[in-house]
């Protein structure tokens, strides 16, 4: 009896809280199915309610755009009011404006990607602190672009690398949260569909790499990455709290 009740608290204590931004399509819709599926409590987060995930009694859903900064703090604070312990924040969401030069970008773009891949973020994480007893880890999804400087990424390479600072910033402020930026490496989403569509221009080799990569093992869906992203968040643990990593360098 006694062997039955540690094993009984075990799996209670393996269950997990966590929240993720995104959860509609791609690498969040992934990764909330790998945790529902592994009985955890997942609060997803996306303009667009993901109906195969509402299936899940163990899936909870805010509607909310990220690029309403002003509206968040409300809806946010209410979804989350019965929740005192998150064990992961996964900060997915992010958008990918037109690959061009920056000559070319307006100002107006550029702010608009910062506020969803930045800015949201902030809000979201200043809200999460203040409201929830407990963080025990935050997971930002960055890309390889914060730090490659390819031509025509622009505004999504300002905000990668802003995000990866901000993430560092966080990090030497609340010192019992471990935080981590990574990098996935590239993986089949909506964001790989857009950059598919694009016509070939040698001015921007990334996009053609992405085009010969796509519907290759090089480029596996969010579905079929999900475990390895798991193993990668717990591994990233042994990092130093704020640091950017990139996947391939921990597995």
């Amino acid at each position: 009896m006694e062997k039955y009740f540690r094993r009984v608290i075990k799996t209670f204590d393996m269950k997990k809280n966590i929240f993720i931004t995104g959860t509609s399509s791609g690498i969040g819709y992934g990764l909330a199915k790998f945790y529902l599926e592994g009985n955890h409590q997942v609060f997803g987060m996306s303009r667009r309610t993901g109906d195969a995930l509402n299936t899940y009694g163990n899936y909870s859903h805010l509607v909310q755009d990220l690029s309403e900064l002003e509206g968040m703090n409300a809806p946010v604070k209410k979804f989350l009011a019965d929740t005192d312990k998150l064990d992961m924040v996964i900060l997915n969401a992010g958008i990918l404006p037109q690959i061009r030069d920056m000559k070319d970008t307006p100002l107006d773009e550029i702010k608009k990607v910062m506020d969803i891949n930045v800015w949201a973020n902030k809000i979201l994480l200043d809200q999460l602190f203040e409201n929830t007893g407990i963080i025990k880890q935050v997971v930002a999804i960055s890309s390889g672009a914060a730090v490659s400087g390819s031509r025509g990424w622009n505004a999504y390479s300002l905000s990668k690398a802003t995000l990866n600072m901000l993430i560092n910033l966080y990090a030497k402020e609340y010192t019992n949260t471990h935080f981590i930026a990574l990098a996935p490496g590239i993986i089949d989403t909506a964001m790989q569909d857009f950059i598919s569509s694009l016509p070939d221009d040698e001015r921007f080799p990334v996009v053609s790499s992405l085009k010969n990569a796509k519907g290759t093992e090089m480029m596996p869906d969010a579905e079929t990455i999900a475990p390895k992203l798991d193993r990668a968040f717990q591994k990233a643990i042994k990092f130093s709290s704020g640091e950017f990593i990139d996947i391939r360098n921990i597995l």
